[in-house]
């Protein structure tokens, strides 16, 4: 029985662990990308050329944060007038 929970204990910590997109060395956050919107039409163009070089990781973050800075924070800053207008 205690040889189960040894087991079970391994099991479960290395399940706790960091996930394999954080481990990717040298791959910049899509925050980061976000921020640096040069680079960002950098790398989107070089993601369409050549996605086999740069890998899948990378590619994924450069859309995430391309669709981030388009759409924003979600918070849409129109309000419709409260009278609408009649045509």
């Amino acid at each position: 029985m205690r040889k189960a929970m040894s087991l079970l204990l391994a099991v479960v910590l290395t399940a706790c662990g960091q996930s394999e997109t954080s481990k990717q060395a040298g791959v910049p956050t899509v925050a980061e990308l976000a921020s640096d919107p040069a680079r960002l039409k950098e790398l989107r163009q070089q993601c369409k050329t050549d996605r086999a070089t740069l890998g899948d990781v990378l590619c994924n973050r450069v859309a995430e944060a391309t669709r981030k800075r388009f759409y924003g924070d979600g918070k849409v800053p129109y309000t419709p007038p409260a009278n609408p207008p009649t045509f």
